[in-house]
């Protein structure tokens, strides 16, 4: 396929002339039932859209925000926007209304278009407050709230006069241009808008749209939030790749989807994909007998996969059989299509991707950041460069170097233009050779192979002078299936401890197997059984870390940790300032035993949350 595209919305006359199809967007009805739109409803309602936008008085250069979670019709708001020369400001529809606020304020939208109606009661006031706003469209038909089909039509009606005026447009929007303002959902400090241009999204999407054979055959799931620039990116990749697009706006419907659409490819996060595993894993366990010995059994084979490895003739007749008793079990949970899972936003377990590649299919980790537009790097089957355990290979057309300090610095046409009205913080992050600062410390393994071992700010040094990297530690003890999140701690402190915020799901079915009652997870996490396993998952951790990294003592917090409840950015990155917060008092607690005079080797059970010295209690275990 060889239309050249150069903007975002060159993608339509691309996707409509060279591979059309009548399912180019695919999305959920609130009856339950799929509708879709061809490729050339896709470009005639954009069009429509641009042109009721003009209608509107809009400017170029003029600002529309977006709050919603996934539909097709957000496709038509983009594309409308950038053929219009407008700046799409998409913003997460689970942030607090200060953030909603300043987003909007510092962002000067002048139109703003919500999801639902829970949003629209929720932004109504704020906007009301702001004054600055024109006027809020529904993504659906909301009591009150001018319908986004109204926009359409008002395009539609002003073809004649208008659609010169926007082929003029159309034909003048430079690449270089910025296209949309993301701001940077952050785990400290106010929110930063990126400024990224045509050409910074068009040039990655482009260059990661080579690592896969799949195109116009083949249909894919959207669910991670396309306003986040990860599934913005691979959003534009799969029309450009000529794939079809069911959009799922809840997380409750991935399942459903999954087993409704069939697709061939999804993108994901690490921790849906722990919770894939999981329910493999569950799965096993609800097995006997025999059964249970050979689904273990194959599960347990999934620790040789590596990608490109020739197997002996022993293990391939096991990986044959594993295949037909129990991997084909798991492509059947998953569609029975899939041939690629995307991960990217945070750090893949290795055993994760060695379970769906036994399985057949291939785990695409990747690296990058909004600033980036944003991939760095990932892995490529289409060349045959696969690692686990890394992201890759660095994308076609990036440069990446190593800093004396560690820090991954990239070069290349998808670093961002700026901050926006942030100059100052702009020139923090990009020097004056143009090399971006990543704030992340990597290496790279066989001088090809890219490997985050930390953030760079992250990192910290304990009062003996050596340093941790705490989210290596972090998603190691995110490993064991008692434990959902974890932030280690211990600045300028004599040892290394932890917070864990437990997987109650899975501790609950422990308990009752064990036959533990509690009334609450308050009382949960104080039962002497449910520590002593805690002991044992944290020392087998220990065993695979350095000696100073060592988790000496943790608590168990009796709250699951999540962006609504403020522990998790959107992208359910740790918000480290905002826990540390919460906990300050758990924090001083741990830390307080080891400067009082008694030593601190006993153990007190407070009311919520619970302190013990690792290491002077497992000596009571034999593992």
């Amino acid at each position: 396929m060889g239309k050249t595209v150069t903007r975002t919305f060159d993608i339509l006359n691309r996707y409509q002339t060279e591979c059309p199809r009548e399912d180019a967007l695919g999305g959920k009805a609130t009856d339950g039932k799929w509708y879709t739109y061809s490729t050339a409803e896709y470009a005639e309602k954009s069009r429509q859209f641009a042109l009721g936008m003009l209608a509107l008085g809009l400017q170029r250069g003029d600002k529309v925000a977006t709050v919603t979670t996934n539909r097709p019709e957000w496709n038509f708001a983009d594309m409308g926007l950038a053929m219009a020369g407008l700046v799409h400001v998409p913003i997460y529809p689970t942030i607090g209304d200060e953030e909603y606020r300043y987003i909007l304020e510092h962002a000067e939208a002048k139109y703003l278009l919500v999801g639902d109606k829970k949003l629209f009661e929720k932004l109504s006031p704020i906007v009301a407050d702001l004054g600055t706003v024109k006027g809020i469209y529904g993504f659906e038909e909301i009591p009150g709230c001018p319908f986004f089909q109204e926009i359409l039509d008002l395009g539609q009606s002003k073809t004649a006069e208008l659609t010169n005026e926007l082929e003029t447009i159309k034909a003048s929007v430079d690449p270089d241009e910025v296209a949309t303002l993301i701001y940077t959902s952050g785990t400290t400090g106010v929110p930063k808008g990126v400024m990224l241009t045509h050409r910074n999204l068009v040039s990655n999407f482009v260059a990661h749209s080579h690592m896969h054979h799949l195109g116009h055959e083949h249909r894919v799931i959207s669910f991670l939030p396309l306003c986040h620039v990860y599934e913005r990116s691979v959003n534009y990749h799969f029309q450009y790749k000529g794939m079809g697009i069911y959009y799922v706006g809840n997380l409750g419907q991935i399942v459903g989807a999954i087993k409704e659409i069939k697709p061939h490819m999804f993108n994901s996060v690490p921790r849906l994909l722990e919770r894939v595993y999981d329910g493999f894993v569950s799965k096993g366990q609800e097995l006997t007998g025999l059964k249970k010995v050979i689904y273990f059994w194959a599960l347990s084979l999934t620790r040789h996969f590596e990608y490109n490895k020739k197997y002996n003739l022993f293990v391939r007749m096991q990986i044959k059989l594993a295949d037909k008793l129990v991997y084909s079990k798991w492509r059947e949970a998953l569609g029975n299509n899939i041939v690629y899972v995307v991960s990217g936003g945070a750090a893949l377990q290795p055993r994760i991707a060695r379970v769906l590649g036994m399985a057949g299919m291939e785990t695409l980790e990747g690296y990058g950041l909004t600033e980036t537009s944003p991939v760095i790097a990932v892995n490529n089957p289409a060349t045959g460069e696969m690692k686990i355990g890394t992201v890759g290979p660095v994308l076609d057309g990036v440069e990446v170097k190593i800093a004396d300090d560690g820090e991954i610095l990239c070069k290349g046409p998808s670093v961002m233009k700026g901050y926006y009205k942030a100059p100052e913080l702009t020139a923090e992050v990009i020097d004056e050779d143009g090399w971006f600062h990543t704030g992340d410390i990597g290496m790279l393994e066989e001088g090809k192979f890219l490997k985050i071992t930390d953030r760079k700010k992250e990192m910290f040094k304990m009062s003996g002078g050596k340093y941790i990297a705490p989210q290596m530690i972090e998603n190691k003890l995110k490993e064991s299936f008692f434990i959902e999140q974890a932030m280690v701690i211990g600045e300028n402190e004599k040892f290394a401890s932890a917070l864990i915020s437990p997987n109650f799901e899975y501790l609950h079915d422990w308990c009752s197997h064990h036959k533990i009652h509690f009334r609450d997870n308050e009382e949960l996490v104080q039962k002497k059984e449910v520590i002593s396993q805690y002991l044992k998952e944290v020392a087998l951790i220990n065993k695979t870390l350095g000696q100073h990294e060592e988790i000496k003592r943790f608590r168990l917090v009796c709250e699951d940790w999540t962006p609504q409840s403020g522990e998790l950015s959107p992208t359910l990155k740790l918000k480290r300032n905002f826990v540390a917060k919460k906990y300050q008092t758990l924090i001083d607690d741990i830390y307080a035993v080891s400067k009082s005079n008694n030593g601190g080797n006993g153990i007190r059970f407070p009311k919520v949350n619970l302190r013990f010295d690792v290491n002077e209690l497992l000596k009571k275990f034999k593992f």
